[in-house]
């Protein structure tokens, strides 16, 4: 069995389990597995608008799903992908809100600003882990809750005291009318193209580029980059911003394409934690990161159907998501016993 298969394999299995336990906790507390996992096919395949919708919750999980998986690449467990994406929300919010500007300028300033303070935001980890050997994963999670605050009282202050930033500038929108027009209304963008193209950016990065090759080199092994010359410091720093860059862009995704506004938010959106299980599932490829965020979105989306067509509470909902990602996190273990096997075989 070749490595590519098992990389197949791992996250197929890992989903089939999870949907298999999670249809075992449906039949315990009463409930139909078939009607809930119908409800569920229908909230994501059921027409056109739930088609759309799908589409629309992938974009930003890609987006996450990346950071988190560049950062896995480069050595690196970078937890705060959802405060980066906070404040790229924020700055692609105020951006949108604050300038007027013609859309060819100002709707691109708006996607940059939000790639460069998730950039930003996650430069303060990075410069800890390089200069100071402080973990990134301790920082990255304090510095969540400090952007979630940080960006309310933005907000609040920007809005004198109100709860949202008001409605961005139509030229700073990433809405679609034809996307509406096929979708019957739904609130499918035009960010699922950038989020596609950022796909195949940290593919280029990590495949075909020399600071990828040295990226890679010192997340695997420090001691012999720098015995090979490479700025081991450099490369930490710079890997922790180009994963805050693309936590950033899927916070841009929510500011300019779904939401059209920033808003003051009571707890974290979940997005960002989301990414480490859409890295996961997609093994840290740009590929697989891809099918992640489709499960995950879809998921998500669908399962808002469960409630409503098969009488399933949603707190059974959220332990049946739960579950498989769950199984989707333990899939190293499923890695492992294939691999043990795969060895049995060819010692015979």
């Amino acid at each position: 069995m070749s490595n590519r298969l098992v990389n197949i394999l791992v996250p197929v299995i890992s989903v089939i389990l999870g949907l298999l336990v999670g249809a075992i906790v449906m039949l315990v507390s009463g409930y139909d597995p078939v009607k809930g996992y119908t409800a569920l096919w229908n909230g994501i395949f059921g027409d056109s608008y739930a088609i759309g919708e799908t589409i629309r919750q992938i974009t930003p999980y890609l987006l996450s799903g990346l950071a988190v998986a560049f950062a896995f690449r480069t050595g690196l467990f970078n937890i705060g992908v959802e405060g980066q994406l906070l404040v790229g929300w924020f700055a692609a919010a105020y951006v949108g809100v604050a300038f007027d500007l013609p859309m060819y300028i100002h709707l691109p300033f708006a996607i940059i600003a939000a790639a460069v303070a998730g950039g930003l935001w996650a430069l303060v980890p990075g410069l800890l882990k390089a200069k100071l050997q402080v973990h990134e994963v301790i920082v990255t999670i304090m510095m969540n809750y400090i952007a979630l605050h940080t960006t309310n009282v933005l907000i609040r202050a920007m809005s004198d005291g109100g709860e949202n930033t008001g409605t961005i500038k139509e030229t700073a929108s990433l809405k679609s009318v034809f996307f509406e027009s096929i979708t019957d209304y739904s609130r499918l963008h035009y960010g699922i193209f950038i989020a596609l193209a950022m796909v195949l950016v940290m593919w280029f990065i990590l495949e075909k580029t020399t600071i990828g090759f040295e990226l890679k080199a010192v997340g695997f092994n420090k001691n012999a980059s720098e015995y090979a010359g490479m700025n081991v410091n450099k490369n930490i720093i710079l890997s922790m911003v180009i994963s805050g860059a693309f936590a950033g862009l899927a916070g841009a995704m929510e500011a300019l394409g779904t939401f059209q506004y920033a808003s003051v938010k009571g707890g974290f959106t979940g997005i960002g934690f989301d990414g480490i299980a859409v890295a996961l599932l997609g093994a840290n490829t740009p590929l697989g990161v891809v099918f992640g965020a489709t499960l995950f979105g879809a998921l998500k989306y669908g399962a808002l159907n469960m409630p409503n067509a098969a009488d399933i509470p949603v707190e059974i909902v959220s332990i049946v998501i739960a579950i498989i990602i769950f199984f989707v996190a333990c899939g190293y273990v499923i890695r492992y016993f294939l691999e043990k096997k795969n060895k049995k075989k060819e010692a015979k």
